[in-house]
């Protein structure tokens, strides 16, 4: 029989919820500063491009606190609100804390590097910085983190790669990052209404298109091509169509696969999201530049991991706004991160939908068990829980300015921090510990052979080309706001 669980189960031991209610604390505060005028988010350390290194952080309000007593302030706050996550979830909350602590710094070092104005700096800002010469690498930062994090996870010694993934958690970062994120687009929205519901609509109508394509065909071709198994060839199509790792795991749990199916196939997730996140940016920028929201939202649609498609969202946002600066023209910093993140969102909100009718599907239909019912609850169970929080921060912040009940200017002051120097941040911790957690070595061990063929088949003969196909047919001729 499935089992019995209250709404709320989970709220106060799953990294899902935790990414919630951290998000949201910061959201609060943020509200907070908005409300009382009190410097309640200011403290949060910006990093900026630099030439003198002294200048390369800062408190996110200027004049607050000294850039060093910001960045200690930054890892105080974040390690208490993080290892009280989890001592929640009953981790091993000391490895977690020296793990951290780790991450954190090691994440600051490479935050700086990739901030170098000789690598950063676009050909406009030469002058600025007083230099001749630079690499125009936007987001390098994120190329950096990744890079270094791989290195970490394959070659450094196993003692500590085993160590330091204790607090390696991609997924639980990038979920308070999108939380954060919702700000953000609550503020953009207050500015630019119209264009945002324009791309919520859009991505969802995409969304719906790409998903009725993607999952049939992926399973199909898994079956007849490949010859995998029903539950190996339905756990892989849900990873391949949803949100990859998530979604590999939640259909495990829908139709009772042994474990070290969903764990395989979110082992090939990850490779493949990392080598998408390192090679799609750059191919976008080069060919879709003049369909910005286009190229987001298509990263959205077939990059199967949050961390990565957020990831690669964030350095294609970079990229085409430099690019695009050359020519003298200025797009509003996030849109096109948002469209990725958008669509993605809508993708990840099929989790539990799609959860509940493969575990209906599979008790009634291919295990055929007499008298097992799958509870319509189980919707609820799986659904994503860190899209409430997405959708929480950015009504919230979006209904509370359209209705005027906190001025646009305050709610900037008090929010701003929130959806740019916190969420870049948990975008770096992603970075580092995708990176780390990414074993080549393990993976090869486990002998991952024909999936992996069928992995990279599939994304590379469907949801790619429909992918873009769909981005494009839903969004082509929408450009972001200029920037003020």
């Amino acid at each position: 029989m499935a089992e019995q669980r209250r709404w709320y189960s989970g709220m106060l031991s799953t990294e899902d919820w935790w990414a919630v209610w951290i998000g949201l604390f910061f959201v609060l505060l943020g509200l907070l500063a908005a409300v009382s005028g009190v410097e309640s988010t200011g403290w949060i350390v910006k990093f900026s491009k630099w030439v003198d290194i002294t200048k390369s952080f800062k408190a996110s309000h200027k004049g607050l606190l000294s850039p060093g007593l910001s960045l200690i302030l930054n890892y105080v706050i974040f390690t208490l609100a993080t290892c009280t996550g989890a001592k929640f979830m009953k981790w091993d909350v000391k490895k977690y804390f020296t793990a951290w602590t780790i991450i954190f710094w090691l994440t600051v070092i490479f935050y700086i590097i990739g901030q170098n104005a000789y690598i950063a700096a676009t050909s406009l800002e030469r002058k600025k910085y007083g230099i001749d010469w630079s690499l125009s690498l936007g987001g390098a930062y994120y190329i950096i983190a990744l890079f270094a994090g791989l290195f970490i996870g394959n070659l450094t010694p196993k003692r500590f790669r085993t160590f330091i993934k204790e607090a390696a958690k991609p997924e639980w970062f990038i979920k308070v990052a999108i939380v954060c994120l919702g700000t953000k687009l609550g503020l953009k929205a207050i500015e630019a209404t119209g264009f945002a519901m324009h791309l919520l609509f859009a991505g969802c109508c995409a969304t719906i298109a790409a998903y009725l394509l993607f999952w049939p065909l992926a399973y199909t071709v898994s079956r007849k091509v490949f010859k995998l198994t029903k539950e190996w060839s339905a756990c892989l199509a849900s990873a391949i169509s949803i949100c990859g790792v998530s979604a590999s795991i939640a259909t495990g749990g829908a139709i009772r696969a042994r474990p070290i199916v969903p764990i395989m196939i979110s082992s090939l997730v990850v490779v493949f999201a990392v080598s998408e996140l390192i090679i799609l940016p750059g191919v976008l920028t080069t060919y879709w530049s003049n369909e910005p929201i286009v190229a987001g939202a298509s990263l959205g649609l077939t990059v199967k991991t949050d961390g990565a498609d957020a990831a690669s969202g964030a350095i294609l946002d970079e990229l085409i706004r430099a690019k695009v600066a050359g020519q003298g023209i200025h797009w509003d910093e996030g849109w096109i991160l948002a469209s990725a993140i958008m669509t993605k969102i809508w993708i990840d909100m099929f989790i539990g939908i799609w959860a509940f009718v493969l575990a209906v599907v599979w008790v009634w239909h291919i295990e055929r068990r007499p008298g097992e019912k799958v509870p319509k609850s189980e919707i609820w169970f799986r659904f994503p829980k860190f899209v409430l929080g997405y959708f929480i921060a950015w009504f919230l912040v979006m209904g509370l300015g359209l209705a005027d009940i906190i001025p646009f200017g305050d709610l900037k002051f008090g929010i701003k921090p929130i959806e740019g120097s916190l969420r870049k941040f948990f975008f770096m911790l992603t970075f580092t510990s995708i990176g780390i957690v990414t074993d080549f070595r393990e993976l090869a061990k486990e002998g991952l052979g024909r999936l992996a063929a069928a992995y990279g088949t599939i994304l590379a003969i469907i949801i790619i080309p429909l992918g873009f196909f769909l981005a494009w047919l839903f969004h082509h001729g929408m450009m972001p706001p200029t920037a003020p």
